[in-house]
């Protein structure tokens, strides 16, 4: 079953839903990759919020930027899926609810992303390359890729 994926600006985002989008952020980027850094950042009143809720919790989810936001170029970042839902490929859906998204809202295919290094081929099933070297980000191996 493919998930139903909202997009939403921040100020469309409910109390609840905000609540559960940042539980799942800490719950993976925070306690399961054991990183401590501040992912309430002041940035998400800017972004446009993709999302797939199952069983009463936000399950898939990612952030979007127009260029000039966060990179040169559209961005995609904070990309998560709960631990319970990863076997179901949901995040090759939610790129393509992603990509798609941004060509929509910001008429551009060219999209940068940070992506953590052990997701280089995943992300690359989508269109992306890598784009320099590798770096850390809160402790975590990185690398910049772009979509034309």
């Amino acid at each position: 079953m493919t998930p139903q994926f909202k997009i939403k600006r921040f100020a469309e985002l409910s109390a609840a839903e905000l609540y559960k989008v940042l539980q799942l952020r800490s719950e993976v980027f925070v306690v399961e990759q054991n990183c401590v850094y501040q992912d309430i950042d002041g940035k998400d009143a800017k972004a446009i919020h993709v999302f797939a809720e199952q069983d009463g919790e936000v399950a898939a989810y990612c952030r979007l930027f127009g260029q000039g936001d966060y990179f040169e170029n559209a961005s995609i970042g904070r990309v998560v899926i709960g631990q319970k839902y990863r076997d179901r490929k949901w995040g090759h859906a939610m790129m393509q609810a992603a990509i798609t998204a941004i060509e929509d809202i910001w008429k551009t295919p060219a999209i940068t992303i940070s992506a953590q290094l052990y997701l280089k081929k995943f992300y690359e099933t989508h269109g992306f390359v890598q784009d320099g070297e590798q770096y850390l980000e809160d402790g975590i191996p990185h690398i910049r890729m772009h979509r034309k």
